[in-house]
């Protein structure tokens, strides 16, 4: 993500999304139980 500060330069900031989820979202708990990877599969020809 990039952004101007108060002197015009551009700063670079980084953000993780996994810092953005709470520990506790429901999300992270289904990712734990369902492999998704069969999408990965079904979308390559896609690609």
């Amino acid at each position: 993500m990039f952004r101007r500060n108060e002197s015009s330069q551009v700063c670079a900031e980084f953000v993780l999304i996994e810092d953005l989820v709470p520990e506790d979202q429901l999300l992270r708990k289904i990712d734990k139980c369902i492999d998704f990877g069969f999408i990965r599969e079904k979308m390559r020809p896609l690609s």
